[in-house]
Protein backbone atom coordinates (compact mmCIF):
# COMPACT_ATOMS: atom_id res chain seq x y z
CA UNK A 1 0.00 0.00 0.00
CA UNK A 2 1.46 3.46 -1.12
CA UNK A 3 2.19 6.29 1.67
CA UNK A 4 -0.20 8.49 -0.42
CA UNK A 5 -2.50 5.86 -0.27
CA UNK A 6 -2.57 5.50 3.45
CA UNK A 7 -2.88 9.21 3.87
CA UNK A 8 -6.25 9.33 2.02
CA UNK A 9 -7.33 6.80 4.13
CA UNK A 10 -6.82 8.70 7.49
CA UNK A 11 -7.91 11.34 5.88
CA UNK A 12 -11.06 9.78 5.32
CA UNK A 13 -11.64 7.82 8.39
CA UNK A 14 -11.01 11.58 10.07
CA UNK A 15 -13.74 12.91 7.65
CA UNK A 16 -16.45 10.52 8.20
CA UNK A 17 -15.80 11.24 12.13
CA UNK A 18 -16.21 14.56 11.51
CA UNK A 19 -19.46 14.39 9.71
CA UNK A 20 -20.55 12.00 12.48
CA UNK A 21 -19.98 13.42 15.41
CA UNK A 22 -19.57 17.69 14.04
CA UNK A 23 -22.00 18.57 16.90
CA UNK A 24 -19.58 17.66 19.21
CA UNK A 25 -16.64 19.67 18.13
CA UNK A 26 -13.79 17.17 18.10
CA UNK A 27 -10.44 18.78 19.06
CA UNK A 28 -7.48 17.90 17.29
CA UNK A 29 -5.36 16.05 19.36
CA UNK A 30 -9.17 13.23 19.77
CA UNK A 31 -8.95 13.24 15.84
CA UNK A 32 -5.46 12.88 15.77
CA UNK A 33 -5.94 10.04 18.06
CA UNK A 34 -8.79 8.04 15.94
CA UNK A 35 -6.50 8.01 12.75
CA UNK A 36 -3.33 6.81 14.81
CA UNK A 37 -1.09 10.22 14.42
CA UNK A 38 0.53 12.46 16.32
CA UNK A 39 -1.77 16.08 16.63
CA UNK A 40 0.90 18.00 14.99
CA UNK A 41 1.17 15.42 12.06
CA UNK A 42 -2.52 15.08 12.35
CA UNK A 43 -2.74 18.79 11.38
CA UNK A 44 -0.16 18.91 8.63
CA UNK A 45 -1.60 15.92 6.85
CA UNK A 46 -5.16 17.25 6.66
CA UNK A 47 -4.70 20.95 5.25
CA UNK A 48 -2.19 19.43 2.71
CA UNK A 49 -4.97 16.93 1.70
CA UNK A 50 -8.21 19.40 2.34
CA UNK A 51 -6.71 22.47 2.05
CA UNK A 52 -7.84 23.81 5.31
CA UNK A 53 -7.81 23.05 8.96
CA UNK A 54 -10.73 20.18 10.36
CA UNK A 55 -12.24 22.89 12.32
CA UNK A 56 -12.50 25.38 9.41
CA UNK A 57 -13.65 22.23 7.41
CA UNK A 58 -16.34 21.56 9.56
CA UNK A 59 -18.03 24.66 8.68
CA UNK A 60 -18.64 23.40 5.50
CA UNK A 61 -20.38 20.26 6.49
CA UNK A 62 -23.12 21.56 8.44
CA UNK A 63 -26.61 21.24 7.31
CA UNK A 64 -27.48 25.05 7.66
CA UNK A 65 -24.46 26.30 5.51
CA UNK A 66 -25.54 23.96 2.60
CA UNK A 67 -28.98 24.76 2.84
CA UNK A 68 -27.78 28.27 2.42
CA UNK A 69 -25.69 27.62 -0.50
CA UNK A 70 -28.85 25.99 -1.81
CA UNK A 71 -30.68 29.15 -1.73
CA UNK A 72 -27.94 30.96 -3.59
CA UNK A 73 -28.32 28.62 -6.09
CA UNK A 74 -31.77 29.43 -7.06
CA UNK A 75 -30.17 32.01 -9.79
CA UNK A 76 -27.55 29.72 -11.26
CA UNK A 77 -25.94 32.47 -12.91
CA UNK A 78 -26.29 35.20 -9.52
CA UNK A 79 -24.23 32.12 -8.20
CA UNK A 80 -22.16 32.04 -10.62
CA UNK A 81 -21.16 36.09 -9.67
CA UNK A 82 -21.40 34.97 -6.03
CA UNK A 83 -18.10 32.77 -6.32
CA UNK A 84 -16.48 35.08 -8.98
CA UNK A 85 -16.48 32.68 -11.40
CA UNK A 86 -17.92 31.82 -14.50
CA UNK A 87 -18.31 29.16 -16.85
CA UNK A 88 -15.33 30.16 -18.89
CA UNK A 89 -12.95 30.63 -15.61
CA UNK A 90 -9.72 28.34 -15.04
CA UNK A 91 -8.69 29.84 -11.38
CA UNK A 92 -9.60 26.54 -9.97
CA UNK A 93 -12.09 24.65 -12.07
CA UNK A 94 -11.10 22.81 -15.54
CA UNK A 95 -11.72 23.77 -19.54
CA UNK A 96 -13.87 20.80 -20.71
CA UNK A 97 -14.44 20.03 -24.44
CA UNK A 98 -17.32 17.18 -24.52
CA UNK A 99 -17.07 14.99 -27.68
CA UNK A 100 -20.51 13.42 -27.05
CA UNK A 101 -22.14 10.06 -29.07
CA UNK A 102 -25.24 8.01 -28.18
CA UNK A 103 -25.04 4.58 -27.93
CA UNK A 104 -27.29 4.31 -31.70
CA UNK A 105 -24.30 6.27 -32.79
CA UNK A 106 -21.38 4.21 -31.41
CA UNK A 107 -23.13 0.49 -31.69
CA UNK A 108 -19.43 -0.77 -31.95
CA UNK A 109 -18.49 -0.25 -28.46
CA UNK A 110 -15.00 1.06 -29.58
CA UNK A 111 -14.20 -1.30 -32.40
CA UNK A 112 -10.82 0.16 -34.13
CA UNK A 113 -9.90 2.21 -31.20
CA UNK A 114 -6.87 1.81 -29.27
CA UNK A 115 -7.97 3.17 -25.33
CA UNK A 116 -5.03 3.50 -22.76
CA UNK A 117 -5.63 3.57 -19.02
CA UNK A 118 -3.93 3.33 -15.75
CA UNK A 119 -4.47 3.52 -11.67
CA UNK A 120 -2.96 6.21 -10.10
CA UNK A 121 -3.47 7.94 -6.59
CA UNK A 122 -4.56 11.46 -6.60
CA UNK A 123 -6.39 13.92 -3.63
CA UNK A 124 -9.35 11.90 -3.33
CA UNK A 125 -7.56 8.70 -3.18
CA UNK A 126 -6.62 5.99 -6.10
CA UNK A 127 -8.42 6.89 -9.34
CA UNK A 128 -8.95 4.72 -12.64
CA UNK A 129 -8.78 6.77 -15.93
CA UNK A 130 -8.89 5.58 -19.50
CA UNK A 131 -7.94 7.39 -22.72
CA UNK A 132 -9.01 7.16 -25.92
CA UNK A 133 -7.77 9.62 -28.78
CA UNK A 134 -10.94 11.33 -28.68
CA UNK A 135 -10.86 12.18 -24.60
CA UNK A 136 -11.03 10.49 -21.31
CA UNK A 137 -13.58 8.31 -21.23
CA UNK A 138 -13.60 6.54 -18.17
CA UNK A 139 -12.73 8.56 -14.47
CA UNK A 140 -14.00 6.39 -11.49
CA UNK A 141 -12.51 6.37 -8.35
CA UNK A 142 -11.99 3.01 -6.14
CA UNK A 143 -10.38 1.46 -3.74
CA UNK A 144 -7.18 -0.34 -4.23
CA UNK A 145 -8.62 -3.91 -3.76
CA UNK A 146 -11.29 -3.63 -6.25
CA UNK A 147 -8.83 -2.99 -9.47
CA UNK A 148 -9.62 -6.05 -11.10
CA UNK A 149 -13.64 -5.43 -10.59
CA UNK A 150 -13.35 -1.54 -12.18
CA UNK A 151 -10.99 -3.16 -15.13
CA UNK A 152 -13.76 -5.91 -15.96
CA UNK A 153 -16.61 -3.70 -15.79
CA UNK A 154 -15.15 -1.20 -18.70
CA UNK A 155 -13.70 -4.18 -20.48
CA UNK A 156 -17.08 -5.29 -20.98
CA UNK A 157 -18.24 -1.55 -21.66
CA UNK A 158 -15.78 -0.99 -24.52
CA UNK A 159 -15.19 -4.22 -25.53
CA UNK A 160 -14.61 -3.71 -29.42
CA UNK A 161 -11.54 -1.93 -28.40
CA UNK A 162 -7.64 -2.72 -27.60
CA UNK A 163 -6.57 -1.53 -24.51
CA UNK A 164 -3.58 -1.04 -23.27
CA UNK A 165 -2.29 -0.55 -19.67
CA UNK A 166 -0.55 3.01 -20.51
CA UNK A 167 0.23 4.36 -16.91
CA UNK A 168 3.17 6.99 -18.04
CA UNK A 169 0.39 7.95 -21.14
CA UNK A 170 -2.55 8.79 -18.37
CA UNK A 171 -0.56 10.02 -15.78
CA UNK A 172 -0.43 13.51 -17.56
CA UNK A 173 -4.49 13.84 -17.68
CA UNK A 174 -4.50 12.68 -14.07
CA UNK A 175 -2.10 15.85 -13.09
CA UNK A 176 -3.65 18.22 -15.35
CA UNK A 177 -6.91 17.18 -13.49
CA UNK A 178 -5.39 17.34 -9.88
CA UNK A 179 -2.85 19.61 -9.77
CA UNK A 180 -3.85 23.18 -9.29
CA UNK A 181 -0.93 24.98 -10.51
CA UNK A 182 -1.29 23.07 -13.73
CA UNK A 183 -1.92 25.30 -16.43
CA UNK A 184 -3.12 23.42 -19.75
CA UNK A 185 -3.00 24.91 -23.05
CA UNK A 186 -6.15 23.67 -24.14
CA UNK A 187 -9.21 21.71 -22.54
CA UNK A 188 -9.42 18.66 -21.29
CA UNK A 189 -11.53 16.63 -23.97
CA UNK A 190 -13.98 13.95 -22.58
CA UNK A 191 -15.29 11.22 -24.77
CA UNK A 192 -18.90 10.25 -23.73
CA UNK A 193 -21.29 7.94 -24.78
CA UNK A 194 -24.73 8.27 -23.51
CA UNK A 195 -28.06 8.81 -24.90
CA UNK A 196 -29.11 12.27 -25.51
CA UNK A 197 -31.29 12.54 -22.37
CA UNK A 198 -27.98 11.91 -20.70
CA UNK A 199 -25.64 13.54 -22.37
CA UNK A 200 -27.82 16.64 -21.73
CA UNK A 201 -27.81 16.06 -18.33
CA UNK A 202 -23.60 15.83 -18.36
CA UNK A 203 -23.04 18.79 -20.21
CA UNK A 204 -25.70 20.65 -17.45
CA UNK A 205 -24.03 19.64 -14.38
CA UNK A 206 -20.73 21.50 -16.10
CA UNK A 207 -23.64 25.03 -15.31
CA UNK A 208 -23.40 24.74 -11.78
CA UNK A 209 -20.78 27.22 -10.46
CA UNK A 210 -17.39 25.89 -8.87
CA UNK A 211 -18.12 26.29 -4.81
CA UNK A 212 -22.33 26.27 -5.72
CA UNK A 213 -24.70 23.36 -4.97
CA UNK A 214 -27.71 22.67 -5.97
CA UNK A 215 -30.90 20.08 -5.16
CA UNK A 216 -32.29 17.73 -7.94
CA UNK A 217 -35.10 20.08 -8.54
CA UNK A 218 -33.04 23.22 -8.94
CA UNK A 219 -31.07 21.28 -11.76
CA UNK A 220 -33.98 19.89 -13.74
CA UNK A 221 -35.70 22.93 -13.78
CA UNK A 222 -32.29 24.74 -15.28
CA UNK A 223 -31.79 22.42 -18.32
CA UNK A 224 -35.67 22.61 -18.92
CA UNK A 225 -36.66 19.81 -17.41
CA UNK A 226 -38.61 20.34 -14.00
CA UNK A 227 -41.24 17.32 -14.66
CA UNK A 228 -38.48 14.56 -14.52
CA UNK A 229 -36.71 14.74 -11.74
CA UNK A 230 -36.15 11.19 -11.62
CA UNK A 231 -34.93 10.65 -15.30
CA UNK A 232 -31.99 13.41 -14.30
CA UNK A 233 -31.25 11.96 -11.05
CA UNK A 234 -30.81 8.70 -13.15
CA UNK A 235 -28.49 10.25 -15.84
CA UNK A 236 -26.71 12.29 -12.99
CA UNK A 237 -25.98 8.70 -11.41
CA UNK A 238 -24.60 7.42 -14.34
CA UNK A 239 -21.91 9.91 -15.22
CA UNK A 240 -19.07 8.13 -16.26
CA UNK A 241 -16.47 11.10 -15.30
CA UNK A 242 -17.00 12.09 -11.80
CA UNK A 243 -15.33 15.31 -10.32
CA UNK A 244 -14.53 16.68 -14.58
CA UNK A 245 -18.25 16.17 -14.37
CA UNK A 246 -19.22 17.49 -11.39
CA UNK A 247 -21.97 15.60 -10.29
CA UNK A 248 -20.97 16.37 -6.53
CA UNK A 249 -22.33 19.42 -6.59
CA UNK A 250 -25.89 18.07 -6.79
CA UNK A 251 -27.32 17.42 -2.56
CA UNK A 252 -30.59 17.14 -1.53
CA UNK A 253 -32.90 20.01 -1.19
CA UNK A 254 -32.84 19.67 2.87
CA UNK A 255 -28.81 19.79 2.43
CA UNK A 256 -28.37 16.08 2.88
CA UNK A 257 -25.10 14.82 0.64
CA UNK A 258 -27.27 12.23 -1.09
CA UNK A 259 -25.46 9.00 -2.90
CA UNK A 260 -22.44 9.61 -4.83
CA UNK A 261 -20.35 7.01 -7.12
CA UNK A 262 -16.94 7.28 -4.96
CA UNK A 263 -18.48 7.21 -1.67
CA UNK A 264 -20.03 10.30 0.74
CA UNK A 265 -16.70 11.17 1.95
CA UNK A 266 -15.43 11.88 -0.88
CA UNK A 267 -18.21 14.15 -2.23
CA UNK A 268 -17.70 15.89 1.33
CA UNK A 269 -14.04 16.39 0.62
CA UNK A 270 -14.64 17.68 -2.94
CA UNK A 271 -17.50 20.00 -1.72
CA UNK A 272 -15.35 21.19 1.59
CA UNK A 273 -12.19 22.03 -0.98
CA UNK A 274 -14.25 23.65 -3.23
CA UNK A 275 -15.78 25.87 -1.36
CA UNK A 276 -12.93 26.83 0.91
CA UNK A 277 -11.36 27.65 -2.49
CA UNK A 278 -14.20 29.97 -3.58
CA UNK A 279 -14.33 31.89 -0.44
CA UNK A 280 -10.52 32.56 -0.91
Amino acid sequence: MTQKFLNFQRIEKAISFLQDNFREQPNLDYLAAKVNVSPFHFQRLFVDWVGLSPKKFLQYLTLDYLRSKIQQTQNMMDAADLVGLSGQSRVYDLFVSIDGVTPQQFKSAGEGMVIRYGYHPTLYGMCFIAVAERGICRLHFIDEQVKRNEFESFSQQWHSATLKHDPEYTKGFVHRMFDKNAQPDEPLRLFMKGTNFQLKVWEGLLQIPYGSVASFGQFAKMIGEPGSIRSVASAVGKNPLPFLIPCHRIITQHGHMGNYQGGRVRKRLMLGNEMANADE
